[in-house]
């Protein structure tokens, strides 16, 4: 295997959420069964043990798209792990536990930091490389499925502040 013994693959991505302020985009993310909710292509994310938000507990993510489908009909899927949540923080980590999509040793920590403007989430990555990837393929399906996240739950977060002003 070409990717054997090479160093592990790190990155960030970062996404802004303009308006809606940290402590408004925390919950969403820390409900760590609805991933579903905000990540593209994402079609199933289901517990499959624990409670959410509480570390370790296990949720199962199918029928996402990466950038190496090459249009092919195949139902991606990785079991999650949650290491770790600090709700004064703001921030969480989990681990792959599981999956066909090659990523072995991944662990992310994702965390939403407070601006003038609202908030930015970051989502810091490391895994071991992934056969048939390139580092820029998973820079651009982290980087991607952030700035999609981050707009839905920006819209999300408006259109239910609309609802209840004019309640």
């Amino acid at each position: 295997m070409a990717h054997q013994n090479q160093p592990k693959w790190k990155g960030k991505a970062n996404a802004k959420v303009e308006g809606p302020k940290a402590e408004q985009v925390w919950p969403l993310l820390e409900d760590f069964f609805g991933l579903n909710k905000w990540f593209p292509t994402l079609s199933t994310c289901l517990p499959v043990e624990g409670i959410s938000g509480q570390p370790g507990c296990v949720r199962y993510c199918a029928g996402f798209k990466t950038p190496v489908n090459n249009g092919e009909e195949i139902v991606n899927w990785t079991k999650q792990k949650l290491l770790s949540i600090d709700k004064t923080e703001l921030t969480f980590s989990y681990s792959i536990i599981d999956g066909n999509v090659g990523f072995n040793s991944y662990v992310t920590t994702i965390k939403v930091v407070p601006n003038e403007d609202g908030c930015n989430i970051e989502w810091l990555y490391e895994v071991e490389p992934v056969e048939g990837w390139t580092q820029e393929d998973l820079k651009t399906f982290i980087s991607s499925g952030l700035l999609v996240m981050a707009k839905r739950m920006e819209e999300a977060l408006q259109s239910s502040a609309q609802t209840s002003a004019s309640s």
